[in-house]
């Protein structure tokens, strides 16, 4: 691994140890840049979940690395308590079987009632 690949990484590690929910995206919580990132951000939103989102088209090494962390090919990517929980398809499914609630529940994570 080069030392850019390892700052990287530490950077991802960082983020996603310090903050509870972490989103990487395209683009930002307020003003999403593709459909994905904005329906993710729509259903952490609906819940009521604080989130960190990180827009990776603001810096093409984090959008490289977050694939390369995850061994996931797209973004958006969420991470909760330090878990890869997924991108946009498993999170939507997750939420419109209860799974993502009740899974925020056993984390620790609070949203709305």
């Amino acid at each position: 691994m080069t030392t850019t690949a390892n700052t990287v990484t530490e950077r991802i590690q960082h983020d996603i140890s310090d903050n509870p929910v972490v989103l990487y995206m395209k683009g930002t919580p307020v003003f999403p840049q593709c459909g994905f990132s904005s329906a993710v951000v729509q259903i952490l939103t609906t819940l009521g979940v604080k989130f960190k989102g990180i827009d990776v088209l603001a810096d093409p090494e984090i959008r490289q690395g977050i694939k390369e962390f995850s061994s996931w090919p797209t973004v958006p990517q969420l991470y909760v308590k330090g878990e890869f929980v997924g991108g946009c398809d498993i999170v939507r499914e997750m939420y419109e079987n209860g799974e993502l609630q009740e899974f925020l529940t056993s984390q620790g994570v609070a949203g709305k009632a």
